[in-house]
């Protein structure tokens, strides 16, 4: 396959850099008393640097003639294999000698041991095997004659290109079609039509099936009563997607509404009565419609239903009648030459003109497809300079065009080049996510923190991993080989992989032992045979759907034996059951573990986790399941990650902090203990910090003072998020955080109710960025507090005032000064009876205005005077939630009206959106 090469070494060089790291380390002053093993440790790593070389050689080889010949292929694969198998070893190594980069007094501890002879024999034999299989690997390389060019990548922050964002959220100006939109939105809406109408879009993938449907449905979904967008794939669970629908409806699911069947019936009676819109995205089977529509009950409530499929039988028998199937088309060039100029020079009137012609030959190329204009154009974007012999390259390597017959293989072609032209540190990253099932929205902070975990994330002297990592993520962004999924701060936080971009990733992650991914129960006896390379050795584990919930003695006990994944460094599990975890946990160089459960599990054991002495991640998510954690857990002195959101955990133990300083990221709900405090306050090192406290323990001022003494001792922290149901604890907390450490950028307390704006935040947080805040009272002096945080970008402030009045935000210099994003929300009085005024030179920078009035009384019916000094402004945006029987009683189109035309009156003439419900 045409970029096979690529692909190998790419995964080969994500083990090879942990590799030589660790080697550095032991060649370090700790272990300056192993001499003899020194020595042996500076061959290794000069051997392996010298392999590291050649390998980086082979990635950007030109392979289009054939690529590698089958022994060059074969030295690469034994020389990625092996590269596991030392890291391994040293790792083994390193914690028998009780060591490892975090470890004190490492002298004291080890000096007794290294006295034995059985000791020193053992780390003999291990590196005289590491050094035999080293030499023989070079000997093999020394006999192919391989030659090609380099290249290096240098670690520097990269922010999300605005372009690719705007591309996403404005696809009905971009991609050409609002025409079909206009055209479904007549047909949906259609006033004879009252019976339950189905409508499926149905086209080859990359035309814009997802996109036409998601603006259809965002220009229609305020008609309905309730509405849910859903994604099915190609391997669908049932059971999930119908609890997705189930939670977007916000049903309350019955202690035995455990099968389909329930589920359904729960889904019909809430819908009954309703008017109601749904989106079936990516439907691939007949079978799975059969299921799927009967959660939605006929009625005479014009409720309407979108199927989007690539399977024109599917499109027919979705919506039983052929006059109700719309048939996607690919992009007419006028639109091709918008979506491609818009990416690559951000305008769409055209490119200069020595490129007309090359950008011609590549959208015909292309085919007209979305995806591939979007993919082609975000790889030229990114290019660091516009030469005339890169485009042309381009052009060149895309091969035949295929417009007029387009094809899967066409559309591989082009999503491959892409891949072939990122850097190799990009290229690993990418691949990890064939880790997620398909149409999963990935949560960026956490596959990041998987990446560091993993050592594909490299940072410079000054540089934090974590920044380096999102840089990363961005640059796949931008590279438009996936898709950003936005927060409603407007925040790129997640993304999702387009299904034909994952087809891609996990073929190569297949042929090159990068991930094995188990869908059902018989995947579990074949994955010892899925790998072409002698060991068969997993090395990394995503267990998806049915697999997940089977009980995993299928997988240790069948024919994937044991000695198959007895060094899986990662394990990945989606599903509803965690039956099999105690097994899944002897794996003793697990370094990450990433569980994600939906609805129905009720408990989960990780009492087995301080047994996983190299593990660096531990991510669990699973809303309602009991977790179990050990005893003690402080032998984990590598691990950097612990997150854990779920209902309780039952068995918290007192220390349950690692007794390193290598802890980055908490996310948990503790015990509000003393003990756990003070453990709290020794972990140095943290960066993100996120505690839940569900109210059930007494918030003691005691309690909340030693918290505060906590946090204020972590000076490296940087994210503060602290939860209380319990309002009350609010004040007693930021009293007690007065030291709070000046790191913090971002601080969310938006749980914790506030009488008042602590008038010491604007001297302590002269670095913070990001701030959610709620208060119960305000006034315009304590609101000018906030005014003076000089690096404030964007601020949530809840607003559930008590008084009267007005609350004005004051102009002149200094008054928030870097503030970009603004979300006001305004809950009972405040919203009925109280005004918002924004005085000339306030907020210079300020591009986003969000208002949301929640719980009004009759009386809103003014907008907030003065928005026209927001001399930046480019968004307003209006939600009015009012209660069900006050519906009647405020008129809609009035307060509409009154905030529209204070919008048309800005002289920047800001985009306006209104919602009220």
């Amino acid at each position: 396959m045409a970029g096979s090469a690529g692909m190998v070494v790419s995964a080969s060089m994500g083990v090879m850099k942990p590799l030589l790291a660790k080697l550095t380390t032991l060649m370090g002053d700790e272990y300056k008393k192993l001499k003899g093993v020194r020595n042996q440790v500076f061959f290794l790593k000069d051997e392996l640097t010298t392999m590291s070389a050649f390998l980086e050689k082979l990635a950007f080889m030109d392979d289009d003639d054939g690529g590698l010949d089958p022994l060059a292929k074969d030295w690469r694969n034994h020389v990625r294999e092996m590269t596991y198998d030392i890291e391994d070893c040293i790792d083994d190594f390193m914690h028998q000698l009780g060591g490892g980069a975090d470890a004190s007094g490492f002298i004291k501890k080890t000096a007794r041991r290294l006295k034995t002879l059985r000791v020193r024999h053992q780390i003999a034999n291990q590196i005289n095997e590491i050094k035999a299989r080293v030499i023989e690997a070079n000997q093999r390389r020394k006999r192919y004659e391989l030659d090609g060019c380099g290249n290096s990548s240098t670690s520097h922050s990269v922010a999300v290109d605005p372009r690719i964002t705007a591309l996403y959220q404005k696809a009905d100006n971009l991609v050409g079609i609002d025409g079909p939109t206009e055209e479904l939105v007549q047909l949906l809406t259609s006033a004879e039509q009252q019976k339950l109408m189905v409508v499926s879009i149905v086209g080859f993938g990359g035309l814009g099936k997802t996109t036409l449907a998601k603006q259809v449905y965002d220009k229609i979904g305020q008609q309905f009563d309730c509405k849910a967008f859903v994604s099915v794939s190609q391997r669908p669970d049932i059971a999930r997607l119908l609890r997705t629908i189930q939670s977007k409806f916000n049903i309350q699911e019955s202690s035995q509404a455990r099968e389909v069947q329930d589920i359904i019936d729960d889904i019909r009676y809430y819908l009954g009565n309703k008017r109601y819109l749904i989106v079936v995205d990516d439907l691939w089977k007949q079978e799975a419609w059969n299921i799927i529509h009967c959660a939605f009950p006929e009625n005479s409530n014009g409720s309407r239903v979108i199927v989007t499929t690539r399977v024109e039988d599917v499109a027919c028998w979705a919506c039983s009648n052929h006059r109700y199937i719309y048939k996607m088309k690919a992009l007419n060039r006028d639109d091709s030459k918008k979506l491609f100029f818009n990416r690559v020079f951000g305008f769409e009137d055209g490119c200069p003109s020595q490129y007309e012609k090359v950008s011609a030959e590549i959208l015909k190329k292309c085919g007209d497809l979305p995806l591939a204009i979007i993919t082609i154009a975000s790889l030229l974007a990114c290019r660091p300079a516009r030469i005339m012999q890169e485009w042309e390259r381009i052009r060149n390597s895309l091969g035949t065009p295929f417009g007029t017959n387009p094809s899967l293989e066409g559309m591989r072609q082009i999503l491959n080049l892409s891949y072939k032209n990122l850097p190799l540190h990009l290229r690993t990253c990418l691949l990890y996510l064939g880790n997620y099932p398909e149409d999963y929205e990935i949560r960026r902070d956490d596959v990041v923190r998987q990446w560091i975990a993993e050592g594909f994330v490299r940072s410079s002297p000054g540089q934090d991993l974590e920044d380096v990592g999102r840089s990363y993520f961005n640059e796949l962004i931008n590279r438009g080989l996936i898709q950003p999924e936005q927060n409603r701060y407007w925040e790129v936080t997640g993304c999702r992989v387009h299904d034909m971009m994952l087809d891609l990733i996990l073929s190569k992650c297949k042929e090159d032992n990068f991930i094995s991914v188990v869908y059902s129960g018989e995947d579990y006896v074949s994955i010892a045979g899925q790998h072409g390379y002698s060991s068969n050795k997993v090395r990394r584990l995503s267990l998806q759907s049915k697999a997940a919930e089977l009980d995993c003695t299928v997988l240790i006990e069948g024919k994937a034996t044991p000695a198959h994944l007895a060094q899986v460094r990662s394990i990945s599990l989606f599903g509803k059951s965690t039956s099999g975890l105690p097994l899944l946990l002897r794996f003793k160089y697990l370094r990450v573990l990433h569980i994600m459960l939906g609805q129905g599990c009720e408990r989960a054991d990780l009492t087995a986790v301080s047994k996983l002495l190299q593990l660096r991640c531990l991510i669990f998510l699973g809303y309602g399941c009991k977790v179990e954690l050990p005893s003690r857990i402080c032998g984990l002195v590598h691990l950097e990650t612990l997150e854990i959101v779920c209902n309780v955990i039952t068995s918290i133990p007192l220390n349950c902090l690692p007794n390193s300083k290598s802890l980055r990221t908490l996310d948990i709900s503790p015990p509000l203990d003393m003990d756990f405090f003070k453990a709290l306050g020794e972990q140095t090192n943290l960066r993100d910090l996120r505690l839940y406290f569900d109210g059930k323990e007494s918030s003691t001022a005691s309690n909340l003072d030693s918290l505060g003494s906590s946090v204020g001792k972590l000076q490296n922290l940087r994210y503060l998020e602290i939860y209380f149901q319990f309002d009350s604890s609010g004040d007693s907390l930021m009293g007690s955080l007065s030291r709070f450490p000046r790191s913090i950028e971002i601080l969310d307390m938006q749980s914790c109710c506030l009488s008042r704006v602590p008038r010491w935040i604007n001297v302590a947080l002269v670095n913070l960025r990001r701030l959610h805040l709620s208060v119960s009272e305000a006034s315009t002096d304590e609101v000018s507090i906030l005014g003076e945080l000089p690096s404030l970008v964007f601020l949530n402030l809840n607003l559930k005032l008590k008084s009267k009045g007005t609350i004005m935000f004051r102009g002149g210099e200094g008054s928030f000064p870097a503030l970009e994003d603004l979300l006001l929300s305004c809950v009972g009085d405040v919203a009925s009876h109280s005004r918002l005024c924004f005085l000339a030179g306030v907020m210079p920078k300020l591009q986003k205005l969000v208002l949301q009035f929640w719980s009004c009384e009759l009386g809103i019916d003014t907008a907030p005077v003065g928005m026209e000094h927001l001399s930046s402004l480019q968004l307003i945006h209006v939600f009015i939630h009012v209660a069900l029987e006050k519906k009647n009683v405020i008129p809609r189109d009035a307060v509409e009206h009154v905030f529209r035309e204070a919008a048309q009156a800005h002289p920047n003439q800001p985009a306006f959106k209104f919602h009220f419900w």
